[in-house]
């Protein structure tokens, strides 16, 4: 445990976080995911043969609806057309 001087400020008093725009980003955060995720959503009411002419399957977007690790949606699918385009 590090002890601090009487005329030092402590670490918390420095940040420069201000509580609002940590809860504003948070909702932008928020609103972006559930709009991306309806828009995989929305692939998923596609035919097959739609999803064949993007270059995807229905398995590509399952996948990206449970994109982590670092990779996004966007990631998961451009992987998948490369992938089923050989």
């Amino acid at each position: 445990m590090a002890l601090s001087l009487p005329g030092e400020r402590s670490v918390a008093a420095g940040s420069h976080v201000n509580p609002a725009r940590a809860l504003f980003a948070w909702f932008t955060r928020a609103k972006a995911n559930r709009t991306r995720r309806a828009a995989l959503t929305s692939l998923l009411d596609l035919d097959a043969a739609h999803l064949r002419d993007l270059g995807i399957t229905r398995q590509d977007v399952a996948e990206a609806l449970l994109a982590r690790d670092g990779r996004t949606p966007g990631m998961v699918l451009n992987a998948a057309r490369s992938r089923n385009a050989r």
